[in-house]
């Protein structure tokens, strides 16, 4: 993978106002990134706007962590994707596996959640990844085949995709799948994406998201296939986040 890593964190439902100084260290350390890694913050909807004035003028991106289906209208409590741009967004995650276990969300609803992101020009990090079963059944692969092929728009827009890979088995545990195993998922990803954009399918990012810490983030990204990592926990804290995208410095330096 050429081309500068993404690195993102995920606050979840997590942050306060006075967590603003948490994302203001993360900001300065991403001032020495330079081009080898992009970084974006995926924040509660309650902290965009504040933070979008907070990390004015710095290299920190801001992403929200969900949006509408819906342009706009009678849907009351949900978010547009062109409210999140409005508030300082660049990008929106979309169908994490907490929001397709705990909301049920499907692959139909997760693409068009995607398609509203793009139009109104937001990158989709659209998210993917097996249960514990699927995986003890050796579903895995033909799982996240479909999920690539249902959830992910077929949009001349490929620079406003990117895919994560998050195992749900992973998630809020410390557990991670194994290099050997985190790589071959990750080729497998990469030939649906040929197999659907052709030559361009190279270009899109695919993030490695569960468990990543300090400790494990640069044999991960050491990966050939691995093109940044969705970091949850360990974004909270400005130390190890930074410690994170340092690594992802000095590996894609290594290159």
């Amino acid at each position: 993978m050429t081309g500068p890593y993404l690195i993102a964190g995920n606050w979840k439902m997590n942050g306060l106002n006075s967590s603003l100084a948490v994302l203001e260290e993360t900001a300065r350390s991403c001032e020495r990134m330079d081009g080898d890694v992009e970084v974006v913050m995926f924040l509660p909807a309650t902290l965009l706007a504040v933070s979008s004035i907070v990390i004015k003028d710095t290299k920190l991106q801001l992403g929200g962590q969900d949006c509408s289906s819906e342009r706009s209208g009678a849907f009351t409590g949900e978010i547009s994707a062109e409210m999140l741009k409005d508030a300082g967004a660049r990008f929106v995650m979309i169908g994490h596996s907490e929001r397709r276990l705990r909301h049920a969300e499907g692959d139909d609803l997760v693409r068009q959640k995607a398609i509203q992101a793009i139009e109104v020009g937001l990158t989709a990090l659209i998210c993917i990844g097996e249960s514990g079963q699927e995986k003890a059944e050796g579903k895995t692969l033909a799982v996240l085949s479909s999920q690539l092929t249902y959830s992910v728009p077929r949009v001349s827009s490929i620079d406003q995709i990117v895919i994560a890979y998050e195992p749900t088995w992973v998630t809020g545990t410390c557990v991670t799948p194994t290099l050997d195993e985190i790589a071959h998922v990750h080729r497998h990803i990469r030939s649906e994406l040929l197999a659907h954009w052709g030559d361009s399918g190279q270009q899109i990012r695919i993030l490695y998201g569960g468990s990543v810490q300090p400790s494990n983030a640069a044999e991960i990204l050491a990966i050939a296939e691995v093109g940044g990592l969705l970091v949850g926990g360990a974004s909270l804290d400005a130390k190890q986040f930074s410690a994170i995208c340092e690594h992802g410095r000095s590996v894609r330096a290594a290159a």
